[in-house]
């Protein structure tokens, strides 16, 4: 039997479907034969009815016409709805034939290849025709008729060689060509990211969508937003912070700083405020650290809690009570609120030219609280609350959602279910880094993918800190050519599409849970959990043990 393209075609006509039964029972084991081969030039729609490859022979363009066909010695009929129909055979062979050459010898992978032999014929398995039959462009030996199908397929080596006009014919090589060049063996593949980008887009819509909650807080100037991951708090303080810089229904623009705790997010807010017009842009965006800096607030050691939480909030509150009018604000904005301390609230108010009216907005989610500190702003804020996640798939949401503050509604499309890895503490990491390469070989981009830790960190990102200084290891976050690999403390507000949580911690230490609810919303399409069963189940819980698989007989309070 010949190689079938494709193996059970379906046709339109009985007549096709008899004359490729016929091929396909007779041609030889290395003969392809294709059926109903469409292809589209920039001259018209072309369609073959069969294309019959032979090595050593030829190729022939095969046009099949049923019914009763004659020749009235002007022209080709049919009868069709009982009327006789002027039809085109020889023509539709033919240009079809140097349509799909054209195509195959246009293709890069025929690129330094010789002309090989085509040719073209006309079958009408129901219609006779005289033995002494010819047209100037159909000899007798290129129509094959009723009379002719026991002996078909020889009649069709014999058109091929025939047909050949100098040309050689195909080699076995050149028959397996063409059949990949006109059957598409040029495939493309399943592309998670094209399904992570219809997501996100969905995910911007919805975020857009909410950002009508603006509007209650038109004419409100404390506000406390408050959301659980995914619910898009992050996109809405932006929007918050464009609207107010710009002036919005009527009001004039102010001048508005926006603030973060986290060198991460803060760098993810600077990049996407460049991105926008320059009358939208706020006057300050950054971490508390740098609100301070702006006025003269110096460095401290990172490891000296006591000079972040007390003693530079005392020096940022004083360095504020001496700026000019100019250098106040008239809104800011906080996100990710509930990092801030009780102290660093001061300065952030008397920043405020109108310290008591002045606008306020904080966006905040209680349960990302995976610090020990934990200050509320000293005025009365109306507060609005986010009770949808956006970002994440409703797989991931589910598997995390016993770890919410709240509940809150996925509507952030399907995805893959949430892949747990079993590994002891000392063994996670590499589990983890197994678990990285298991996504890259799915296709994930380097720069989707991110590999965030619970205990130690990362030896890379302890490599890039050290290297870049942090800063500057925060930049490579954004890098679109490479893994991320960073922490959960410092994650918060950033998102990656596939995220491995490595759990790698044997002791169940304060803040677990708060550590692995952020953990593990910060992907939005694909999460892999990594880590010990037992501590995973400390941490989170029974509940979202048994979402993750790790206790399967846990019975589901839902």
């Amino acid at each position: 039997m010949p190689r079938l393209v494709p193996s059970d075609p379906q046709f339109t006509t009985a007549s096709e479907r008899e004359v490729w039964a016929r091929l396909r029972d007779v041609l030889a084991e290395n003969d392809v034969l294709i059926a109903n081969l469409r292809l589209t030039d920039d001259v018209k729609d072309h369609e073959a009815d069969l294309l019959v490859l032979m090595p050593e022979v030829g190729i022939v363009v095969v046009e099949v016409k049923g019914g009763s066909v004659w020749h009235d010695g002007h022209q080709w009929l049919i009868r069709r709805g009982g009327e006789p129909t002027v039809i085109h055979p020889v023509d539709q062979a033919r240009s079809t034939k140097y349509a799909v050459r054209e195509y195959v010898g246009h293709d890069q992978r025929w690129s330094g290849r010789h002309h090989v032999a085509w040719g073209h014929a006309v079958v009408t398995p129901y219609s006779a025709f005289p033995a002494d039959f010819s047209l100037p462009d159909c000899p007798r030996w290129m129509l094959h008729d009723r009379d002719d199908q026991a002996d078909l397929v020889s009649r069709l080596r014999d058109n091929a060689l025939r047909d050949q006009h100098g040309k050689v014919p195909p080699s076995l090589d050149d028959v397996e060509l063409i059949a990949e060049i006109l059957t598409g063996r040029l495939r493309t593949s399943y592309d998670v990211n094209a399904e992570s980008d219809e997501r996100a887009a969905a995910a911007d819509r919805l975020t857009q969508e909410q950002s009508a909650i603006l509007g209650v807080t038109r004419l409100l100037h404390r506000v406390e937003v408050r959301g659980g991951a995914g619910s898009g708090k992050t996109v809405l303080a932006l929007q918050q912070a464009k609207q107010l810089t710009k002036g919005r229904s009527g009001t004039k623009p102010q001048r508005v700083a926006m603030l973060c705790y986290s060198l991460g997010l803060a760098e993810y807010l600077k990049r996407e405020v460049q991105t926008w017009n320059r009358k939208e842009r706020p006057a300050f965006v950054g971490t508390f650290h740098e609100f301070g800096r702006q006025w003269g607030a110096p460095d401290g050691d990172r490891t000296d809690s006591d000079f972040w939480e007390t003693r530079l909030p005392a020096m940022m509150s004083d360095l504020a009570d001496d700026l000019a009018d100019g250098k106040k604000y008239d809104a800011v904005i906080v996100d990710e609120a509930q990092d801030f301390a009780d102290d660093w609230w001061q300065p952030v108010l008397k920043s405020l030219r109108d310290e008591n009216s002045g606008g306020l907005y904080v966006y905040s989610d209680e349960n990302q609280r995976i610090f020990a500190r934990f200050g509320r702003p000293p005025v009365h804020l109306v507060p609005l609350v986010l009770d949808h996640n956006l970002r994440n798939t409703r797989q991931i949401h589910e598997t995390f959602g016993p770890l919410a503050p709240s509940r809150m509604y996925a509507r952030g499309g399907d995805g893959p279910v949430v892949r747990f890895v079993p590994a002891a503490p000392e063994a996670a990491l590499a589990a983890a880094d197994d678990a990285v390469d298991t996504l890259l070989d799915d296709g994930w981009k380097p720069g989707h993918v991110c590999l965030l830790t619970t205990g130690r960190r990362h030896p890379i990102q302890v490599e890039r800190t050290d290297f870049h200084d942090q800063a500057g290891y925060w930049e490579t976050f954004f890098d679109e050519d490479d893994v991320f690999y960073g922490h959960v403390l410092g994650c918060k507000g950033l998102e990656r599409r596939a995220v491995v949580l490595c759990v790698n911690e044997s002791d169940v230490k304060e803040r677990a849970r708060e550590r692995m609810y952020v953990g593990m919303s910060r992907a939005t399409d694909v999460l892999v959990v990594v880590g010990d069963p037992d501590v995973i189940r400390a941490m989170g819980g029974d509940e979202v043990a048994r979402r993750l698989g790790v206790l399967q007989s846990v019975p589901s309070r839902d």
